[in-house]
C-alpha cells in the first residue's frame, strides 16, 4: 500500500492554482478578540507553569510558537519525531530548531520512541501493520507517539495544544482551558485557537510571515506520519486524510483522548 495518496481532480488544480496562503487566508468576524483571547491563554499557562507546547508542527502549532515567541513567554515547546514523519515535517523541524535558538525562553525539544520498541514491533507486525487493523495502528501510535508524550509531559502542570472547534465533530467542544483531566493526570490542556477557524489560522500565518509545512500547499490540512496521511479534496472532512482506511469515529491517535489514568499507565 502506498504511504501517501496522490493530489487528486481538483484538489490538484487548486494546490497548483495557489499556495494555502492564498487559498484560505480569510480572517473570520471578530479576528482581534480571538488573537487576544488567545495571547490570554498563553500567558494564563505560562504563569500556571511548568507548561509545554505540544507541536505537531502543523500550522496552527507554527502560530502558537510565534505567539510564544512575539510575546516572549517561558515556554517549552516539544515535537514528537515519530520516525515516519515526512521529509518537508523534518524540513521544518530544522527550521524551528534554529528559530528557537534565538528564543531561549522557549527551548525546543525533541522526542523520539524507544528504538528497541519500535524494531521489535515492525520486526513482528512488519511495516504496514497500520494499514491490517484499528488495534495494531493504535498499538503503532502507543511506540510512537504515547509513550514519547509521557516523556515530554512528566513533571509538567499543564500543555498547549493547537486544537480548534472547526476540525472535527470529536473536538466541536474543545475548551480554552480544559481541566477534565487535571485530576486523573494532573495536567490542565491549553487550546488557545479552540475558536479560530482555518480562515483565521492562515490570515495569522500571511499577517506574520510564520514559517509553515509546505504539504499545506499541496492540500494536506491535517499532517502526521507519512504512512497514515494523505492530501484531501476539495469537499472531505478537515481530517479525511488521517487514517482514511479507518472508520471516521476511530481517527485519533490518543494524544486528545480522554483519558482516567496517568500518561504513564496510557502509554503502557
Amino acid at each position: 500500500m502506498s504511504t501517501v495518496s496522490p493530489l487528486r481532480g481538483e484538489a490538484a488544480k487548486a494546490a497548483a492554482a495557489g499556495a494555502a496562503v492564498d487559498l484560505h487566508a480569510r480572517a473570520s468576524g471578530g479576528f482581534g478578540a480571538k488573537l487576544r483571547e488567545a495571547v490570554a491563554t498563553l500567558c494564563a499557562a505560562a504563569e500556571a507553569g511548568p507548561v509545554k507546547q505540544a507541536s505537531s508542527l502543523g500550522a496552527e502549532d507554527m502560530v502558537i510558537t510565534h505567539l510564544i515567541n512575539a510575546h516572549a513567554l517561558p515556554i517549552t515547546i516539544f515535537v514528537l519525531d515519530t520516525g515516519l514523519l515526512h521529509a518537508e515535517t523534518l524540513e521544518l523541524l530544522e527550521r524551528l530548531r534554529t528559530q528557537q535558538a534565538a528564543h531561549p525562553q522557549a527551548p525546543l525539544e525533541v522526542y523520539r520512541p524507544a528504538q528497541e520498541s519500535v524494531l521489535q514491533f515492525v520486526a513482528r507486525e512488519g511495516q504496514e501493520a497500520m494499514y491490517r487493523s484499528i488495534e495494531l495502528r493504535k498499538a503503532c501510535c502507543g511506540i510512537r507517539k504515547m509513550e514519547p508524550l509521557a516523556r515530554a509531559l512528566a513533571g509538567q502542570a499543564g500543555w498547549i495544544t493547537g486544537l480548534r472547534r472547526e476540525q472535527s465533530s470529536e473536538r466541536a467542544e474543545v475548551a480554552l482551558i480544559d481541566r477534565s483531566e487535571q485530576e486523573s493526570r494532573a495536567l490542565v490542556k491549553y487550546n488557545p485557537l479552540a475558536d479560530w477557524t482555518w480562515g483565521d489560522v492562515w490570515h495569522y500565518i500571511a499577517a506574520n510571515q510564520v514559517p509553515y509545512n509546505p504539504l499545506h500547499d499541496r492540500f494536506y490540512p491535517s499532517i502526521g506520519c507519512a504512512p497514515c496521511t494523505r492530501a484531501i479534496t476539495l469537499g472531505e472532512d478537515f481530517r479525511a486524510g488521517r487514517w482514511w482506511w479507518e472508520d471516521e469515529a476511530a481517527k485519533e491517535c490518543g494524544l486528545h483522548v480522554k483519558h482516567q489514568n496517568t500518561p504513564e499507565e496510557a502509554a503502557a
